[in-house]
């Protein structure tokens, strides 16, 4: 973060200061005092399970400096006292953003999408980086708290801010976007990920439209023309849309290909000119993050081919995230088990199956989408009857969470010990371990919460 006085801080945020020290703030803001490093600020911020006020402590004794606090705690450090810490941390954040955007030519770009974000964040890094400073979210740095904690990295010497927004309900986007007032805004996919949590799929899609709405004249706005909620978005932009996809769109993506080593298309510019994109990420949905980011680097005049050549170096969005996984003796595992939606499940099995077409036996280890409320029934049986049509040649079902995957699997085809359940990991490792031989492909996929990511860790013998 750029240097700041505590008093600055405090007319920033509307707070009360205890501080006679005088102190200037010349490190990073975090939330964590497990990261905090010399001159950090830190937030003392309450949680449903701990708080922060409890580890001003140890915040001091790694190095902050000071302590934005909801009451002032017994320690030795100036403090500064707020209504509300992360309300106080979204002012800090918006102040420090306009400061910098004064005296420097920063550029925000703001992704959000059902699925996606993550993926199209690391490619715009990769994409930006080779140009200017960029600051962009670890992990999934994404809502009130998260994104103004990226948007704090900032310093005059950045170039590019890429902002991830992740909805929290309704005027979740909207705080964000207000915050951080984007250059360049992106959406991607409406899809039913949180939709148990909003009521239906129509209020995710008003939620990523708040984004839309809160654009300037002067912003540039791209969005994906293949989803039809996307595309209904149009009339709520004051601006006329660049469109990406896979048919009619001013960024093109055609013939695409999967191979087991990643994802092959030919990129098409609205000026006419096309180039072949490697992409060493798999699944055919990867091609439209590809295609949001070249079409970002496009709108902000940056050379096609170093764009396309930053794509094709990136080699996965995260941690078991379609993260591709090789054992000695064969067996390929490709652990997808960090979040899953409907969406990203269909995505993850027909890319499982298309490998399968090219001489692999196909194994899919799946567990519970979180997250769904009353879609969640359908969701689970439909999933389990893909399986049996896309001609998945074993089923390991984990968890009763997601035991509606193995009865929907058994009841579209007549299988005979194709699908199996399994109340728990535990039950499940040997089982799935035992039948595995050379040559073979094993998806694990499944929402965070079910904990799958690390049984498909176990099963490609990666050592943490």
């Amino acid at each position: 973060m750029i240097e700041l006085s505590l008093a600055e801080i405090a007319d920033a945020v509307g707070g009360e200061v205890r501080d006679t020290h005088s102190t200037l703030v010349t490190g990073s803001v975090e939330t964590d005092s497990r990261l905090v490093t010399a001159g950090a600020l830190f937030i003392a911020k309450p949680g449903d399970v701990t708080d922060g006020h409890e580890f001003v402590g140890a915040a001091k004794a790694a190095g902050a400096v000071a302590a934005l606090v909801e009451h002032y705690v017994d320690e030795d450090i100036a403090q500064l006292k707020v209504a509300n810490s992360v309300k106080a941390l979204g002012l800090l954040a918006e102040y420090v953003l306009n400061k910098v955007r004064q005296s420097t030519n920063l550029k925000v770009i703001a992704v959000t999408g059902s699925n996606g974000k993550t993926t199209t964040k690391n490619l715009l890094r990769a994409i930006l980086s080779q140009v200017g400073e960029t600051v962009s979210p670890i992990e999934s740095f994404n809502n009130e708290v998260g994104a103004p904690i990226s948007i704090l990295r900032i310093d005059e010497n950045t170039r590019f801010l890429v902002v991830e927004m992740g909805a929290a309900g309704p005027g979740s986007i909207r705080y964000l976007a207000r915050m951080t007032k984007p250059d360049v805004a992106v959406v991607l996919k409406v899809g039913l990920a949180h939709v148990g949590e909003f009521g239906g799929i129509e209020t995710t899609a008003a939620i990523k439209a708040e984004l839309v709405e809160e654009l300037s004249d002067s912003a540039c706005l791209i969005l994906n023309a293949d989803d039809g909620y996307v595309r209904d978005m149009e009339s709520k932009s004051k601006v006329k849309p660049i469109w990406f996809g896979t048919s009619k769109a001013d960024f093109l993506a055609s013939n695409i290909e999967l191979t087991e080593n990643g994802t092959n298309f030919e990129m098409h510019w609205p000026d006419g000119e096309s180039m072949p994109v490697t992409l060493q990420m798999l699944g055919e949905h990867q091609v439209m993050n590809a295609l949001a980011a070249l079409t970002v680097a496009d709108s902000l005049g940056l050379s096609k081919e170093a764009a396309v050549r930053a794509v094709e170096q990136v080699p996965l969005a995260e941690r078991w995230r379609m993260q591709v996984l090789r054992r000695a003796d064969g067996v390929t595992v490709i652990n997808d088990a960090y979040n899953a939606s409907p969406e990203s499940m269909r995505a993850a099995l027909q890319t499982l199956a298309q490998l399968g077409k090219t001489g692999h036996r196909t194994i899919a280890v799946l567990g519970e989408m979180a997250e769904l409320g009353e879609y969640s029934r359908e969701a689970h049986d439909s999933i389990g009857r893909l399986v049996v049509r896309l001609n998945i040649d074993q089923l390991f079902v984990i968890g009763q969470g997601a035991k509606l995957i193995h009865m929907g699997a058994s009841q579209e085809g007549s299988w005979d010990g194709e699908s199996r359940f399994f109340e728990s990991i535990d039950e499940a490792f040997e089982p799935v371990r035992g039948m595995l031989v050379s040559g073979d492909i094993v998806l694990v996929k499944s929402s965070k919460s079910a904990n799958l990511r690390h049984l498909g860790d176990d099963l490609a013998e990666v050592k943490v």
